[in-house]
């Protein structure tokens, strides 16, 4: 796709550049944006139609979008923010330096600034910070013919046509009503015969996160926001609602992996953030680990009469953290769905615990026909067998009670994953391995 543009571009063969453009799905335009040089890109921006343009632009890395910007006259900008939705206005500023931004604001209609300012005023991570204004309003005693001439009229200018809102006169939401509705009803028919009025919102400060999830269980396209007077105000539609989806997937991702979140990506992080975002979890990790040598100490007098226990401790310890991070990974996606809750706590645990002894059975059987034939010990092979099962039981407790117990008190259960998992999992199944081990051998330890 680069090379045909550039061909295009140099032989100056704008009108084949632009019927080639037309006939590329929105889409799959932004890549091309990456490749192309800043010259190239304006060229290519604006020889794209102008509904084209402003999908294509809403979905520019914020980088591409800002060099374009730098590119534009000033009619151009105010052209683009005019088709731009107003959420998607208020992503663009809320990415955007400082100096840009004053740009941006100075080529926003009045009205249209007011409405940007309110909707950069709500708090990060709410409903109001993500939603549109821009909506299909509906009055009731309205004829199913009357409906259908506003949406025409002002639908192009809409984020969404599918569903269209009911409002009183003081804008509070009576009803719903989806465009298949209106189609299929004859013309005149009233609004308030046909309309929804089982009506479900949210408030402009509802966590996106619980916003966005809405979508998943009521198979929604968009979800009316209303304020504290419960008048309408905007709406969250299902593509915002995605992008929300996305963005705690990759947060839940990064802390799992003992990483702060970062709102850059990869290759936009510099490396001293990679580092920085990184070390406070290493070094975390790192001085916990001090505990799990403390206890190999104490019991170097039982491993210096039996090297061989020594052979058992990274798959001890590696079979304990494995199974740790299984579970916790497993209660996590539970927890997200919202199919493990708070209230299933000993239901889980018990869940757990017989997966655990299952597991345990299983790989303490083989360990112990390994060990029977590899060196004759049935003493060894009982205490890894007894040591596998005490330390799986022990993994699956604390996979499963350590993501709940974050939620409990309010943090993010992604931070009990696979890290610190399997930190704690080390030296509690060094433990047991050792306490095993000279309980059934009749070993001494160093106090």
């Amino acid at each position: 796709m680069e090379e045909k543009v550039t061909e295009l571009i140099q032989m100056r063969k704008f009108n084949d550049l632009k019927e080639y453009l037309q006939n590329i799905n929105s889409a799959d335009l932004p890549t091309l944006f990456d490749e192309l040089d800043d010259e190239k890109k304006l060229i290519v921006y604006r020889v794209l139609s102008k509904e084209k343009a402003a999908e294509v632009f809403a979905e520019l890395d914020p980088d591409v979008q800002e060099k374009l910007i730098n590119g534009f006259s000033d009619k151009e900008l105010k052209n683009v923010i005019n088709e731009l939705f107003m959420d998607d206005t208020v992503d663009l500023i809320e990415e955007m330096p400082s100096n840009v931004v004053k740009r941006i604001l100075r080529n926003i209609h009045s009205d249209d600034r007011k409405i940007v300012n309110e909707l950069l005023n709500y708090p990060e991570d709410s409903a109001g910070s993500i939603m549109t204004t821009e909506f299909i309003d509906l009055k009731e005693n309205m004829t199913v013919e009357q409906a259908l001439e506003k949406i025409k009229k002002i639908g192009l200018e809409k984020e969404t046509i599918y569903t269209c809102y009911v409002l009183s006169m003081s804008r509070k939401v009576k009803g719903i009503i989806n465009l298949k509705s209106l189609v299929i009803s004859e013309k005149d028919v009233m609004i308030k015969d046909i309309m929804e009025t089982n009506v479900i919102t949210v408030t402009t400060l509802e966590d996106q996160e619980n916003v966005a999830k809405m979508f998943d269980k009521y198979n929604f396209l968009a979800i009316p926001v209303v304020d504290t007077e419960n008048r309408l105000v905007g709406i969250v539609t299902v593509d915002d609602a995605m992008d929300v989806l996305q963005d705690e997937v990759a947060e839940d991702f990064e802390i799992m992996s003992a990483i702060t979140p970062n709102e850059e990506t990869y290759f936009k992080t510099s490396v001293l953030s990679h580092a920085k975002n990184r070390i406070i979890w290493l070094l975390i990790l790192m001085l916990s680990s001090i505990v799990t040598g403390a206890i190999i100490t104490k019991y170097e007098a039982a491993f210096a009469s039996v090297p061989i226990l020594v052979a058992f401790i990274p798959m001890i310890m590696g079979t304990t953290g494995n199974c740790g991070s299984q579970t916790s990974t497993l209660i996590i996606r539970g927890m997200s769905n919202d199919e493990v809750m708070l209230k299933d706590y000993f239901k889980a645990i018990w869940k757990e615990f017989r997966v655990a002894i299952s597991v345990a059975l299983m790989l303490g059987i083989a360990n112990g026909i390994r060990i029977l034939i590899q060196y004759q010990d049935m003493k060894l092979a009982v205490v890894v067998a007894l040591s596998l099962l005490g330390t799986v039981v022990l993994a699956n407790f604390l996979g499963c009670s350590l993501p709940m117990l974050a939620k409990k008190i309010k943090i993010d259960p992604a931070l009990m994953a696979t890290p610190v998992i399997t930190t704690v999992s080390d030296m509690c199944s060094v433990l047991i391995f050792f306490k095993i081990a000279t309980m059934i051998m009749g070993l001494e330890i160093n106090l």
